[in-house]
């Protein structure tokens, strides 16, 4: 079961290669982003939010951004630009979510132009989320998916915030990646080249709980064709517990050394469950939790990014509210603690 069923049944240009590096003294990263979503692909787990985003305004969505950006987002990654047949933004298409904000992308893209905020934009989901292979394979949708990001380039690759695709249809390791999930990925990269040659690309698979030090999976790596990859730590989904990941970093460090192409990037999960594993409401972890989580992942990676925070943090007194009542508690002690131990921009 993957994170797709969650709750369901610096700027990289300074960064040297990897190849180059080696971990850095330990100290615990803060994160430098998180995922964004305009309404959570299930209904079950997001009970807690997905009922007031559609009310938001263009105000409410710019200061959503805004308030990331505070406490010292850079990066946002877009969970779907579609979602049951309809899309987030006026398209030729699909027809549009009935938000009260008639264009929630060009909202989001243009507040983060105005604080300088990357959007790693999606490419999906142009077909049922839940049947993850048949949308990497399907050539229906890959038609669709194809138009979609000629559209969305074509709207909106103007804003300057507009710096990269993210491919969410999740990709599976069992020490390995699947051939259908490498192929998919590739094909997306390709055409992503061909609409937006200077665009950064993105995937975060799941599956870190089976990674081990392998020459076949380094093999993958060095034809992979994505600049980066932020590994689900799968700790929300109680597959690894918070304190034990490191392992499994240290062993993708390794790798990605050795292939030398995609940058590695952590994906912490900050969420945990009302009541039974994925078929209760998410709610907010505690933030000893997540600190463990950011400690875990520090030394082996480049950055690390929250999934997420729309719905599991939010600003005190905020305009922009959505989520869990504990969702405020556990924005202040994260800000807390960056305040106490970073300078804080």
């Amino acid at each position: 079961m993957n994170r797709r069923h969650f709750l369901t049944s610096t700027a990289l240009a300074s960064c040297l290669p990897l190849t180059s590096c080696q971990p850095a003294t330990h100290f615990i990263k803060p994160a430098v982003g998180s995922w964004f979503e305009f309404e959570h692909h299930n209904q079950v787990g997001a009970k807690h939010w997905n009922h007031a985003l559609p009310k938001f305004t263009t105000e409410q969505w710019k200061t959503l951004v805004y308030e990331m950006h505070e406490i010292g987002f850079e990066y946002l990654v877009m969970l779907s630009v579609s979602y049951d047949g309809k899309t987030y933004y006026p398209s030729a298409l699909q027809p549009r979510h009935d938000f009260v904000c008639d264009d929630p992308l060009e909202a989001v893209l243009a507040a983060a132009d105005d604080c300088g905020i990357k959007f790693f934009v999606s490419n999906d989901y142009w077909s049922d989320w839940v049947q993850v292979s048949n949308g990497m394979v399907d050539e229906k949708t890959w038609v669709l998916r194809q138009k979609g990001m000629e559209e969305i380039a074509a709207n909106y690759g103007h804003h300057k915030s507009f710096y990269g695709w993210y491919y969410p249809h999740e990709t599976e390791l069992r020490s390995v990646m699947n051939d259908v999930a490498f192929a998919y990925v590739n094909r997306c990269s390709q055409i992503a080249r061909s609409i937006t040659p200077k665009a950064l690309t993105m995937i975060a698979p799941y599956g870190t709980q089976y990674v081990t030090l392998n020459d076949q999976y380094i093999r993958q790596l060095e034809n992979l064709d994505v600049h980066i990859i932020a590994y689900q730590d799968e700790v929300g989904v109680h597959k690894i517990k918070a304190g034990e990941t490191a392992q499994y970093f240290e062993a993708l460090y390794k790798m990605h050394a050795k292939a030398g192409r995609a940058r590695l990037w952590a994906d912490i999960e900050i969420f945990d469950f009302e009541a039974e594993i994925y078929r209760s409401p998410g709610v907010p972890a505690t933030f000893e939790r997540v600190l463990q989580q950011l400690s875990d992942v520090s030394p082996f990676v480049e950055h690390t990014l929250i999934y997420q925070y729309v719905g599991l943090m939010n600003k005190p007194g905020t305009t922009a509210f959505a989520g869990h009542p504990d969702s405020e508690k556990l924005y202040t002690d994260y800000v807390q603690w960056k305040m106490n131990n970073f300078i804080f921009h």
